[in-house]
């Protein structure tokens, strides 16, 4: 169904994600390490990317970093650290997922669905909105504040694009994480809030659109 590549340093670990990935029948490449992984990915292409963090040579972040200099291919993280500043840093690079070790190799297998099926929709709407010098082109898929394009990693497009389609509009945060993670999405309410807390920081002046809703989720508000 798709072809994965899963980067880790400890054998035992990529022998388990390849059994049940090809249970699921995928296909599984495997690296050794995060330099391994960056050299392979510039040879072939991938559906997906299993990424540990702590590995000898290259670790996880800069192989990811390395890797989306020319690829957006979605990418997973493992990793023992389960910090919000780890996993911050993980999403500001444009990673996909963060998984914390332990963890059940089940549940890694239903979120390399779940992003594989996200990846290969299409965003429907075809025009653009424009707040002050804020520029949010829906067809080309870009976001522009004063004519300079911003770079966002594809779920903060997918995040953004869901609450300006919406905007003054009070989106609940299981709405929220339903709609733009999708039905089957395993994560918690913590990825949302770190995606915002992005979102938030890539929008710099225009951060404050987005308005917090205290028991409720998140609003994008076009109002002054």
């Amino acid at each position: 169904m798709a072809k994965l590549l899963v980067v880790d340093d400890e054998q035992k670990i990529r022998e388990i994600i390849r059994k049940y990935a090809e249970f699921e029948g995928h296909s599984v490449y495997e690296a050794a390490n995060g330099m391994e992984s960056v050299l392979l990915c510039k040879k072939q292409s991938f559906d997906m990317i299993i990424m540990d963090i702590m590995m000898p040579e290259l670790d996880g972040y800069s192989a990811c970093r390395e890797i989306r200099k020319f690829s957006n291919t979605p990418i997973i993280v493992l990793s023992a650290r389960g910090e919000e500043y780890d996993r911050i840093h993980g999403f500001e690079l444009g990673i996909d997922d963060y998984v914390v070790k332990p963890f059940s190799p089940r549940e890694l297998m239903m979120r390399v669905g779940a992003i594989l099926k996200r990846a290969s929709g299409s965003y429907s709407p075809k025009d653009v909105v424009i707040i002050n010098g804020l520029t949010v082109d829906f067809t080309a898929r870009r976001v522009y504040i004063d004519n300079k394009r911003v770079e966002m990693s594809p779920k903060e497009y997918d995040l953004f694009f869901y609450l300006v389609k919406n905007r003054n509009v009070a989106l609940a945060r299981e709405k929220l994480i339903t709609d733009v993670w999708g039905y089957d999405f395993y994560g918690d309410d913590r990825t949302l809030d770190t995606h915002i807390k992005i979102l938030r920081k890539s929008l710099g002046e225009y951060s404050r659109h987005i308005v917090t809703l205290r028991g409720v989720g998140y609003r994008f508000d076009t109002e002054e």
